[in-house]
């Protein structure tokens, strides 16, 4: 197994891409902290994996605020016996358009897809340099690779993960720790109709998609356990000399 007796823990973890990743490092032998803000979503993947045969921590926090994103790498770090592998996956549309801009809209965005991310980064690599090293891995997007017209709030929130990831991996290669993003393109997860039917309409939100995905080489919409494979493969020892690397999982999107 790939993952064998490594300790992960796996932000925004109880569906889509997240909830991937939680079931397949689970296969690969990793012993899991999966963090999330609904409570319920964290209740029935728990009893989901219970029923698959798996033991999972569980840790409900609001990694919007920063005393639950810290608290979240310590509780997790507790529960597990340590961390070497942690998947900051937490993120939000925001708004899409920068007309008549709600800062508050603006703001929440910047802090749930930046903000946490550089606070779990901060909390965890003093759990990573007690193990000896680590694999930090965030997500982006393909909008924090190239400009998105549809949601440039969320474009410049990415591209911020991007650049966080490079900084970090050279700061932090001393520590044996490798830090590394995905970037996936749209992906059928409960969060797409943020990006595709901001308005409320389904068929605005079906014409945006067909839209999309004309730019995308292989013509359809990522799958939640693609990601999470890429992920996998980050956290395991086979990348062991992959580090700053912003891996697109796009189906050619960014190969245009």
């Amino acid at each position: 197994m790939r993952l064998a007796n490594k300790l992960a823990v796996i932000t925004a973890a109880a569906s889509g891409m997240g909830r991937a990743g939680v079931e397949i490092f689970l296969k690969e032998g990793a012993k899991v902290a999966a963090v999330d803000v609904n409570a319920d979503a964290l209740a029935q993947l728990a009893a989901d994996m219970k029923a698959a045969g798996y033991s999972i921590a569980t840790i409900q926090a609001d990694l919007s605020k920063p005393e639950q994103m810290r608290g979240s790498v310590n509780d997790a770090a507790a529960q597990l016996g340590g961390i070497d592998i942690m998947w900051a996956h937490a993120g939000i549309p925001g708004p899409g358009g920068v007309e008549n801009l709600d800062l508050d809209a603006y703001q929440a965005a910047l802090t749930l897809n930046v903000t946490s991310a550089t606070l779990a980064a901060g909390e965890v690599i003093g759990q990573m340099r007690k193990r000896g090293g680590g694999s930090l891995i965030f997500t982006s997007s393909v909008s924090g690779l190239v400009g998105s017209m549809f949601s440039p709030v969320y474009s410049a929130a990415k591209f911020a993960v991007v650049g966080l990831t490079k900084s970090l991996a050279q700061r932090f290669a001393a520590d044996g720790v490798r830090v590394n993003v995905v970037c996936p393109g749209l992906a059928d997860t409960p969060m797409k109709v943020g990006f595709t039917g901001r308005s409320g309409d389904p068929v605005e939100a079906e014409e945006n998609q067909k839209r999309l995905l004309a730019s995308v080489p292989m013509g359809r919409l990522c799958r939640p356990e693609e990601v999470a494979y890429a992920a996998l493969w980050l956290a395991s020892d086979e990348a062991s000399f992959v580090t700053g690397v912003a891996l697109p999982v796009d189906g050619g999107f960014t190969a245009r």
